[in-house]
């Protein structure tokens, strides 16, 4: 799981963005999304490895790399995707004092989408891993027992909801997509976007 842009709502602030991208990469084994990214270091040079001390940063990267790596999730069809975003000039209300209950809220939204998309198992134990957004452990810990709380009773699953670091594989694989998507809203650069397409189940407005 990844996220793009900000839940900033004063749009005449240069820097807030005017979309906001929850996306999730969902594989069933997710050592497939860790060799793609072993396989991007690989081809790079002893230089290129120390200065990224083991992260890929898709706004950091070059657009060959970031292609490239790109290339590798669509060639492999190992995971498939599935957005939700808020495009927050549509809101009729601007909910500035409660950014992390809309969090939790598009999270939500999100899972029940793939879960009627049927997109993973229902009798498996189902597996989150999130980066950390939030240096707060408080918040953390309430946005995973949110999670676990609400989604698990709601469709009756078994939910591990992971918070880590960016350096993890998978993350760093889920970061090049939803940074992909949100280039295509935000800016209308669909270039990166078109490379994995095909991948995309679904792609919807939250509101």
């Amino acid at each position: 799981m990844d996220e793009s842009g900000d839940l900033g709502f004063d749009l005449a602030k240069r820097k807030t963005s005017r979309f906001f991208i929850v996306t999730f990469v969902l594989a069933r084994d997710r050592s497939d999304l860790d060799r793609m990214v072993k396989k991007i270091f690989r081809g790079l040079n002893r230089n290129g490895i120390n200065h990224r001390n083991g992260t890929l940063h898709a706004h950091k990267e070059s657009p060959k790399t970031v292609r490239r790596l790109l290339s590798l999730f669509s060639e492999k069809k190992k995971a498939s995707i599935i957005v939700i975003y808020l495009e927050k000039g549509k809101m009729r209300v601007s909910p500035r004092n409660q950014k992390h209950a809309l969090y939790n809220h598009i999270t939500n939204t999100l899972l029940d989408r793939v879960f009627a998309k049927k997109l993973i198992s229902t009798t498996e134990k189902v597996r989150i891993i999130a980066s950390r957004r939030e240096t707060s452990k408080f918040l953390n810990g309430n946005f995973s027992s949110y999670l676990k709380d609400e989604a698990g009773a709601k469709h009756g699953l078994d939910i591990e909801v992971t918070i880590t670091s960016p350096s993890d594989k998978g993350l760093q694989v889920a970061d090049a997509v939803c940074w992909a998507i949100f280039r295509k809203h935000e800016y209308g650069d669909a270039s990166y976007y078109d490379i994995i397409k095909a991948e995309i189940v679904e792609e919807n407005p939250l509101f």
